[in-house]
């Protein structure tokens, strides 16, 4: 069942993309869309989960939140770093650097991956929370492939390579919810994953996604996409609860 489910991912994974490769001359709306999107993800669903899963403390701090403040730190070094080399070789892509949305890109598809994980490991716990992750996951994942196609290519890759990343992205939560017939994955883990990951996107909605939104088109309708964003995951947080 929870293979039969991820399908339904998979193929919701690919219309996010589809969406956001049609849009191309709304550009600024597709970027304000994924912006709030990412930052409803982060903030209503990746990080509540994370403080649930890996609710102990270091130092006197959740570790989730630790971890959310490492992924955060992590992608901006990571990003500088990326960017310097680029300068030192002399090349100009409006301040993009390739290699970052691919990086991204693999991080979302990670994070797609453990979707799928977290929906067999649901399945196994029982139908009623199988249901209810499988909503979560299904719709959740036509943000994640809106987010992997946009993040890509908004660093200057090829669309080949962004279509790739984004088929790479439709297959991780079958694969991931397969792999749950081998394991089972503890909860605490799985938390902090979220918790480090939740950081490293919150870093490219604020950083990256939202600036590039609103700089050549500081118009209205582009922070009504941004708050859509954001109400939408809301909406599927709660029907999924």
């Amino acid at each position: 069942m929870a293979v039969i489910v991820a399908l339904g991912a998979f193929l919701m994974t690919l219309a996010g993309g589809w969406t956001a490769q049609r849009v191309t001359d709304r550009r600024h709306l597709v970027l304000g869309l994924a912006g709030g999107m990412m930052l409803g993800v982060v903030g209503l669903d990746l990080l509540p989960e994370s403080l649930r899963a890996a609710g102990r403390e270091v130092f006197g701090v959740p570790l989730a939140l630790l971890l959310f403040v490492a992924g955060f730190l992590v992608a901006h070094v990571v990003e500088r770093l990326l960017a310097v080399r680029q300068a030192a070789h002399g090349a100009e892509n409006g301040g993009r650097v390739p290699e970052v949305g691919l990086t991204a890109a693999a991080a979302m598809v990670g994070h797609s991956f453990a979707d799928g994980v977290a929906l067999g490991a649901a399945f196994q716990v029982g139908g009623g929370m199988g249901v209810a992750v499988s909503l979560a996951v299904i719709t959740h994942d036509f943000a994640d492939g809106f987010n992997t196609y946009t993040l890509t290519r908004l660093y200057g890759n090829a669309r080949r390579k962004a279509l790739m990343m984004l088929f790479a992205d439709a297959v991780a939560p079958v694969l991931g919810a397969a792999s749950t017939a081998l394991f089972t994955l503890p909860e605490e883990p799985l938390g902090a994953y979220l918790g480090f990951f939740g950081g490293a996107l919150l870093y490219l909605a604020a950083a990256e996604i939202l600036p590039e939104a609103h700089h050549k088109h500081p118009a209205l309708s582009t922070l009504m996409c941004t708050v859509g964003g954001v109400a939408g995951i809301w909406l599927v947080v709660g029907l999924a609860d």
